[in-house]
Formats: structure tokens, C-alpha cells, sequence
């Protein structure tokens, strides 16, 4: 079993790609899976990995090693959850959402009460995560999957919409043309990993092209715009998903809808896991359950 473990380890530091991600993930010291490659490396007469100071590669034994202790790991864990009758969904899943996803939580919610067995760990974060490196389960994201060594299930489509409380709008005007935003204090947001504020997705008019906004207010946070565009303080360019129960009671008003690119690339949302042969029985409950689940629908601040 020793054997096994040194080869455990070894998959799993090819998977997180340094020693430190692998020490992360195994609790250990990084020192210590060092130490274990080293004692498997000696075993088998031959070299894994080539290392430097910033680089961590497979070498051509690596590879073919790591394909076969992927399937025996895998097969190994199968016959170990099949013998002691685990099949159930049960254990921790440590679940990375976006910073707005209180929205995700009433569909959280009821799948905890569905699966009482799974202990929900949420890291709520825009940081663009390591899923296989910093140990998630699966993640949940704004935009199109990048990382090949993913499965990915699209959860839904959204747009997003400029909208101002009634009071602003008393005040100060109804914007008729996106033009005549610069007139007008807009809400922005900034993006923690780039420091680049996003840009209002609205039409290019070929005679009247979409100017640089005035920035009245630039933030990191999707609920203090809401707050400054609830208090009156200029117009929020927020996903519709997230103002929905403001727009019914009336405490916002969209406006600009005709120029808001309805369906843009980056406005989708995806349910990301590390991919692999075996899906663990906790991550496919929470795949299967949000797959029919609309989990875009219910209002952060409507339930």
C-alpha cells in the first residue's frame, strides 16, 4: 500500500502541475512529495519528471505512467467504493462560486436538503482558479470554459442591463440614446485578477459610436453598485438575473434596453469539474441536480 500511495501521489502531482499545489492538495508538506517522487523515481529506475526552477514536465516514462496509474487509481477506487457499499453521495464538496453567487444559493440550498449526506464548502471568488490545482470539486463560472482538462455543462444564458432607481431619473433624465450617457453618473465595475473596468456591452451605431463613460463610481463588488444604483446614484450596468426582483417592485428602472447586446459570449454561465473516468458520486449529484435546475431564475434579493 505504500507502493500505491508513492503512486497516488505521483498522479497527483502531475494533476496539480507543482509540488506546492500537490503538497496543498495531499495536506503535506512539499518537501515531503519530493521526497516520495524521489523514493518512486528510484523504484522504477527512471526519471518522471523534468524539473527547473519554474517548469514541472512529464518525461516520455512520465507520460506512459501516468496513464497507467490513472487507470489503475481509478479502478482501484471504483472497487473500493463498490465493497464498502459508498456509492451514495456523501462527503465534502468544496464548490468555488462568483462573487455574485448569492444568487446560486436558494438552488444550493435545496439540494443540501436533498443530499444531507454532502457538506457544502463554498469559496466564493472572481479569481480565475486552479480547479485541479487548489482542490475544488467542481466550480461554478462566468463565461465560456478555457481549460481543456475540464467537463463543462452549461447552466444558462443571461443579458445584461443598465438600470437606475426612478429617483435618478427624476433628477437627472432618461438616458434616450447611449450617447447621452455621458451626461450621466455611471456605476462600474472592476475586475480583481486584471484591474480592467468592464465595458457596457451596447450597440456600435455606425453614426454614433458608443464614447468612453464617465467613471462616478468604480468598484470590485456586484452589491455595492446595486446599493448605489438602489440609492439613487447614477446608472449600474448589472446581469438581469441579479436586479430582477428590484425591476418588479419598482425600486429600479432599465433603461437603454433596445441598445444592450442581447446575447453576448461572455454572458453564460457553467458548471466546471475536473474530468476524468470516474465521476465522484458527490459531484454527480450536484451535476445532475443543477441540470435541471434553472438556476438563473430565482432573484438574489427576491426570496
Amino acid at each position: 500500500m505504500d507502493n500505491l500511495s508513492g503512486v497516488a501521489l505521483f498522479v497527483q502531482l502531475a494533476q496539480a502541475g507543482s509540488f506546492v499545489a500537490a503538497a496543498r492538495q495531499a495536506g503535506i508538506s512539499p518537501s515531503a512529495v519530493s521526497k516520495s517522487l524521489a523514493r518512486l523515481e528510484q523504484r522504477l529506475g527512471t526519471r518522471l519528471f523534468q524539473r527547473s526552477t519554474r517548469q514541472l514536465s512529464l518525461t516520455a516514462e512520465g507520460k506512459l505512467f501516468l496513464a497507467r496509474s490513472e487507470r489503475i487509481l481509478a479502478e482501484m477506487q471504483a472497487a473500493q467504493e463498490e465493497l464498502a457499499g459508498t456509492l451514495a453521495p456523501r462527503g465534502s464538496l468544496r464548490l468555488g462560486l462568483p462573487e455574485l453567487g448569492s444568487v446560486f444559493l436558494p438552488a444550493l440550498a435545496d439540494f443540501s436538503q436533498r443530499h444531507p449526506a454532502i457538506a457544502l464548502d463554498l469559496d466564493f471568488s472572481d479569481a480565475l482558479a486552479d480547479v485541479v490545482g487548489d482542490g475544488f470539486d467542481a466550480v461554478i463560472r462566468i463565461g465560456a470554459p478555457r481549460d481543456s482538462r475540464l467537463a463543462a455543462r452549461k447552466l444558462g444564458q443571461f443579458r445584461s442591463c443598465l438600470v437606475a432607481s426612478s429617483a435618478y431619473l427624476a433628477r437627472h433624465g432618461t438616458p434616450s440614446h447611449p450617447l447621452e450617457l455621458q451626461q450621466h453618473a455611471c456605476l462600474h465595475y472592476r475586475f480583481r485578477h486584471s484591474g480592467k473596468v468592464e465595458q457596457w456591452q451596447l450597440r456600435q451605431q455606425a453614426e454614433a459610436p458608443v464614447p468612453d463613460l464617465p467613471l462616478s463610481m468604480v468598484c470590485n463588488n456586484v452589491e455595492a453598485r446595486l446599493h448605489f444604483a438602489r440609492q439613487g446614484l447614477g446608472i449600474a450596468w448589472l446581469p438581469d438575473f441579479y436586479v430582477r426582483s428590484a425591476i418588479a417592485d419598482g425600486s429600479l428602472i432599465e433603461v437603454l434596453r433596445d441598445y444592450a447586446i442581447a446575447a453576448h459570449p461572455a454572458h453564460s454561465c457553467w458548471l466546471l469539474w475536473p474530468s476524468g473516468p470516474h465521476l465522484a458520486p458527490k459531484v454527480r449529484a450536484l451535476v445532475d441536480f443543477l441540470a435541471e435546475t434553472d438556476i438563473l431564475l430565482p432573484a438574489a434579493h427576491g426570496r
